[in-house]
């Protein structure tokens, strides 16, 4: 127990350093792992529960957020199949070379071997690419859900070979798992009678982590049980508000994964050595999704970002190789040598991704050439027509915005959002919506507004940063009308006011104001 507690300080000490660099704090973690083990520690019970649990969680959120017929796009299906085609197909003949050069390592590797650690290195971590959408808000952007859609099809694939590797087949009972389609009127009057407090939450975690269980008890890899029961309740009104409700639980849960992956073995200099040359190759994986996204008529903007988000190494890969170290197929220290390919793929990844949108705006010139004429509806010009007041956000405060702002300009109000349910929701209501990202800089190309038509842009996101370099990039790009934007705290507001906002709002202060106006309104001003 005494080092649980020391791990988890040491992990939000480095964790905090990392943050203060400008890197995801999950970077500090996995640093903690491997120092803990060089100190002599070892990976505990309490540790890789928290590590599984995190897991569970982490894919009953993406479930939560996820609508199946998304996965059907070939954006996603083709895209996610090619590639992990094409890369066990180059890196197994990367191997197969440097074995014919006469490095050791790779000189008395059979075939079979060689296949098996291509194949996972294949993957793209799920942890990492939902962290970094997560902090950046960019989970509903166009890039953010084929990212998340290509690595569901990546955990279906690596959930079938654990199957078959493994030799677990399901029993009679798994059978019994398909009253789960009947039984989703139920979950979901559940999840509606739950409220919105710790009810919520306690019936989150018992269905995922209950849930789960039952699976594995079925002779089903729990992760995917977890990710099928997620999606049963995506469709319900209160499924984001449950995936926000266990966001800090998941969070927790899997600095216990993090540090699993630097306690799972010992370093050595050969090993760092091959670690560092398998993350050379992570620029190969990069160029491949670029290429096959802009196949797949999608900008050169919206497949490099994508490609961005899934340049790295697997957690799904490290336990692909640690069912082979199991079965005797492949020595233990592939398992250290891609844990170290991992962590440094996650350390040089996070500032790329951070920088993401600088590094596209410095090269779109000249990636241009890669983008096909035709594309897919979400990539193509939008002629909105005449709009003086635009509203990015059309969540609850976007939408009461849009209803008071209507009142007085009428039907020159357009509303953008970057959820394409959202957008279908509140076009149902009779609401000018349409969908776009308020950070995609693209956006203003393929808008056709008018050099004097906008007057006047409301940034009513609720991620504080996607408000900032939403303000950041209309100013770059000359816009003069009214700027105004939403935050949170107070340190918000001066960081949009020095990036160019005209009038930024803290929401809960403005919220309180206005019920004390409200109350004036009806109760007060009436006597």
């Amino acid at each position: 127990m005494l080092f649980d507690i020391i791990a988890i300080g040491v992990s939000f000490v480095l964790g905090f350093l990392a943050r203060q660099l400008g890197l995801p704090p999950l970077v500090g973690y996995l640093v903690a792992g491997f120092g803990l083990y060089a100190a002599g520690g070892q990976l505990t019970v309490t540790l890789e529960e928290f590590s599984n649990m995190g897991i569970t969680l982490l894919l009953f959120t993406i479930g939560l957020k996820l609508r199946p017929a998304s996965l059907l796009l070939p954006q996603i299906w083709g895209v996610a199949a090619l590639h992990m085609l094409i890369t066990v197909i180059a890196i197994s003949a990367i191997f197969l070379l440097l074995g014919i050069l006469g490095l050791s390592r790779f000189t008395e590797m059979e075939p079979g071997v060689i296949a098996l650690i291509a194949f996972a290195l294949s993957y793209s971590s799920t942890v990492f690419a939902v962290k970094v959408l997560e902090e950046k808000g960019e989970m509903y952007s166009l890039f953010g859900r084929l990212s998340i859609g290509i690595l569901i099809i990546q955990d279906i694939i690596a959930v079938l070979f654990l199957a078959v590797s493994t030799g677990k087949v399901p029993s009679i009972w798994a059978l019994g798992l398909l009253a789960l389609i009947p039984l989703r009127p139920v979950l979901q009057q559940l999840l509606e009678r739950s409220g919105h407090g710790e009810l919520q939450v306690l019936f989150g975690l018992t269905l995922a982590l209950g849930g789960a269980e039952v699976f594995e008890l079925a002779g089903v890899k729990g992760d995917m049980g977890a990710l099928i029961l997620g999606m049963l309740l995506a469709s319900h009104t209160q499924a984001s508000q449950l995936a926000r409700q266990l966001l800090g639980f998941k969070d927790i849960f899997l600095v216990g994964f993090f540090l699993s992956i630097g306690l799972s073995g010992p370093l050595d200099w050969e090993s760092v050595g091959l670690g560092i040359m398998l993350v050379v190759l992570v620029p190969l994986k990069l160029m491949l999704f670029f290429i096959l996204f802009s196949r797949f008529k999608l900008r050169v903007r919206t497949s490099m970002l994508t490609g961005f988000s899934l340049a790295n190494y697997s957690e799904f890969g490290l336990i692909v190789v640690a069912v082979g170290v199991s079965n005797s197929w492949i020595s233990q220290q592939w398992l250290i040598i891609l844990a170290i390919a991992l962590s440094l793929s996650f350390i040089l990844a996070a500032p790329l991704n951070s920088a993401s949108h600088k590094i596209y705006l410095k090269f779109r010139t000249r990636l241009s050439r890669f983008e096909r004429k035709d594309r897919i509806i979400e990539e193509q010009a939008i002629a909105p027509g005449k709009t003086e007041t635009m509203i990015f956000g059309m969540g609850r405060v976007g939408s009461s915005v849009y209803d008071e702002i209507s009142e007085h300009v009428g039907k020159e109000v357009l509303g953008v959002d970057a959820d394409s349910t959202t957008v279908e929701r509140q076009v149902a209501l009779s609401r000018n919506v349409i969908h776009g990202s308020a950070t995609d800089p693209d956006f203003w190309e393929r808008i056709d507004l008018g050099s004097d038509h906008v007057k006047m842009i409301l940034l009513a996101m609720p991620n504080y940063h996607e408000n900032l370099f939403a303000a950041q990039q209309l100013k770059s790009l000359g816009y003069t009308g009214m700027l105004a934007a939403i935050a949170k705290y107070p340190d918000e507001i001066k960081a949009l006011e020095q990036a160019g906002v005209d009038a930024a709002y803290n929401l809960y202060a403005e919220a309180g104001a206005g019920f004390a106006d409200h109350v004036f309104e009806r109760l007060i001003h009436k006597k």
